[in-house]
């Protein structure tokens, strides 16, 4: 298979760029907790890795050279055959409910943490490679990533990125010059994540369902620590922790769904206690607007369809409150009153999620201002738009030309299946419009900063897949990428990019990697 980097391919390892030793500057933490978080162990090592993509930017902004990573030394760490200085390879340990059922043993599967950075933003980031072979936690499975979804989560993880969604970030993939066994034969893969940490609302439920209060005590003063510092001021330090983490994730989920954003598989171990997205597996992107909308293969009874996500989202918070009960009791009067304040803390959630979901629509709706009928508009919007099937990204993109005057009216109209579903909603939101102190083009400049003209479309993403994995190249691979990552601009020769799937194009499905 080529290789998009002339510097890649190379196994043995080497001394680095010019001769000088790869620099991460590993500051590890989490590697200092009792051995009871994790399991330490190496990366198994790969027979032929070859490098597929470097993240330039991101490396850059983590003060790492971008030409050492595609060094002959830099490809052998990426691949797991060699371990950077300064790293300590760990597997981490946690639990999680899959599907509503609960597993008190899941833990990093095919996952090893190399170890921390400090950022130029000066936020301490895990550098994880996924595919880098069996732990004590795969469960009889071989550890191994397949080259297709690895090149899944470094498109949508990316787009995410760049559509202004927390979410973990991909530094790099590289092929393993290895096959792995799914339903058929496939290519290997390993890829570098970024993360602002790998605590989930699992890692709590691994030591809570061994009755450990030391050891949840431990992991919600080093979550405090990491990332709600704050909240060790607080009076009642755990609750503001778990105040904090439903207060992020309702952002985090409102931001999914702004975009059609459907992750496909939230279960307690894919939610990331700092608040980002994690774990990109069956995910997709909407295209007709439904909110029973499933392309997650696994996912039979629709638990978390597009419109489930709120509910799913703050189902897993409380079993991240049941989790920290042991410790909110010993900083509260009584048990009893530390399970009302965890239930009161829950209970922010919904308003939050919606605060933030309906400040959203309104500015895809190029409304600056709020007025009290604005969520009751954009609601009879989104139902005429589920009624008609309208694309949900390209009806927001095309009401940017409308919100300037009616000429641009047409473009939004012919996405309805009943062209008067629109127009009869279209006077009203006129009406909301003449309301806003700023003159169409401002407006129109406003709503393009947040409806996006590009997602990575889910025919697009399986295109540029089946493309590296046939071993046609990675070429498709690298031209999405690039449209994704600018999603909000308008550039000539991108236009595919924008449009639905034809119909012979429409996947209907999307599956886990593992």
């Amino acid at each position: 298979m080529s290789s998009l980097d002339s510097s890649a391919g190379m196994s043995s390892a080497s001394s680095g760029l010019n001769g000088r030793t790869i620099q991460f500057g590993f500051d590890n933490t989490y590697s200092r907790l009792p051995e009871l978080f994790y399991a330490r162990l190496n990366p198994t090592a790969v027979a032929a890795p070859q490098l597929v993509k470097v993240n330039v930017e991101l490396a850059r902004d983590l003060g790492l050279e971008p030409d050492a990573l595609r060094s002959h030394e830099g490809v052998e760490i990426l691949a797991g055959n060699r371990v950077a200085e300064g790293a300590e390879p760990i597997a981490l340990a946690y639990a999680g409910h899959q599907f509503g059922y609960f597993v008190p043993q899941l833990g990093d599967g095919r996952a090893i943490l190399l170890g921390e950075v400090l950022g130029h933003d000066g936020v301490r980031y895990d550098i994880q490679l996924k595919g880098s072979g069996p732990t004590p936690f795969s469960r009889g499975g071989d550890g191994r990533a397949a080259l297709g979804p690895v090149l899944r989560e470094y498109l949508v993880s990316e787009a995410m990125a760049a559509l202004g969604v927390p979410t973990t970030r991909a530094l790099a993939a590289v092929t393993t010059g290895e096959q792995v066994l799914r339903d058929t034969v496939l290519p290997g893969a390993v890829l570098t994540r970024v993360a602002a940490s790998h605590l989930r609302v699992g890692t709590f439920q691994y030591f809570a369902a061994r009755r450990d209060v030391k050891a949840v005590r431990l992991l919600a003063d080093y979550a405090i620590a990491r990332h709600y510092p704050a909240a060790a001021h607080a009076k009642q330090p755990y609750l503001a922790l778990l105040e904090g983490i439903v207060a992020r994730q309702a952002q985090l989920i409102a931001k999914w769904m702004l975009i059609g954003f459907i992750h496909g598989v939230m279960n307690t171990d894919n939610t990331s206690i700092s608040g980002e997205t994690i774990d990109y597996g069956p995910c997709a992107f909407m295209e007709a607007y439904d909110p029973a909308a499933v392309f997650s293969s696994i996912d039979h009874g629709g638990r978390y369809a597009y419109g489930n996500q709120p509910r799913a989202a703050l189902w897993n918070l409380a079993r991240l409150a049941e989790g920290l009960l042991p410790v909110l009791a010993q900083e509260s009067t009584s048990e009893e009153a530390a399970v009302a304040a965890a239930n009161q803390a829950l209970a922010t959630f919904e308003p939050r999620f919606e605060a933030a979901r309906i400040a959203g629509l309104r500015r895809k709706l190029g409304l600056l201002t709020e007025r009290e009928g604005d969520a009751a508009l954009a609601e009879d919007l989104l139902q005429r738009m589920a009624q008609n099937r309208t694309d949900f990204t390209l009806t927001f993109r095309r009401m940017c030309d409308a919100a300037i005057g009616p000429d641009g009216d047409a473009g939004v109209r012919t996405l309805f299946s009943e062209p008067g579903a629109y127009e009869g909603w279209a006077t009203g939101w006129r009406r909301r419009l003449d309301e806003e102190p700023t003159n169409g083009t401002v407006r129109a400049a406003a709503m393009r900063a947040v409806n996006p003209a590009i997602i990575p479309r889910n025919h697009s993403v399986e295109a540029a897949i089946a493309a590296a994995t046939r071993q046609q190249g990675f070429q498709q691979f690298e031209d999405l990428l690039d449209a994704v990552s600018r999603p909000y601009e308008d550039r000539p020769g991108l236009e595919k990019y924008a449009m639905p799937a034809r119909p012979e194009q429409c996947v209907l499905q999307t599956f886990c990697g593992t």
